[in-house]
């Protein structure tokens, strides 16, 4: 005879994506510069101004690491009580505005960001406490948005359209 499992124990965990393990690597990045800046400041009255660099860099990287893990699981902001109260055909209309809005926000970020990494190696602008090239720290904008853009297709394609019912993310918890 064998053991039955458990109602409470979950089947398999899912795998964690790209942008969640970067994530985990950026948020640990800042609390260890984070934290060296604390103590240097401690121990020497002085400031670590690098770290503010660093940090302020790795906040804008995992801002976008973070919409982009949102839009992998479905779970951006978005009005959801107008939503649940819209027909089916206009609530099929309503999510591809929104993913159409969405997507050419982050291109147009895409691109302004790159004229400005672009501008920023062309005349070789230095970053004010390290005095390393300021593109180092811009040039992430640009790639992120880029990747935020394609997540946005491929979750798009892979997501099927909204039940009738009008739950938009097509899980139970929506629908409670």
């Amino acid at each position: 005879m064998t053991p039955e499992i458990p109602d409470s124990v979950p089947a398999e965990q899912p795998p964690y994506t790209i942008e969640q393990i970067l994530s985990g690597i950026v948020m640990g990045l800042i609390v260890l510069i984070t934290f060296g800046h604390v103590l240097a400041r401690y121990f020497t009255s002085q400031s670590f101004a690098a770290t503010e660099e660093f940090s302020i860099a790795l906040l804008i990287v995992l801002s976008f690491l973070g919409s982009s893990a949102a839009f992998a699981f479905d779970r951006h902001i978005r009005v959801d009580f107008f939503m649940r109260k819209l027909p089916p055909g206009l609530h099929a209309f309503a999510d591809w505005l929104s993913f159409a809005v969405t997507a050419s926000l982050f291109a147009f970020i895409a691109f302004y960001a790159g004229k400005l990494t672009w501008d920023q190696y062309r005349f070789e602008e230095t970053s004010p406490a390290l005095g390393v090239p300021q593109w180092w720290y811009t040039v992430w904008m640009p790639v992120l948005a880029v990747a935020l853009v394609l997540r946005l297709v491929i979750t798009r394609l892979r997501r099927q359209s909204p039940p009738p019912g009008g739950n938009a993310r097509g899980d139970a918890r929506a629908a409670q």
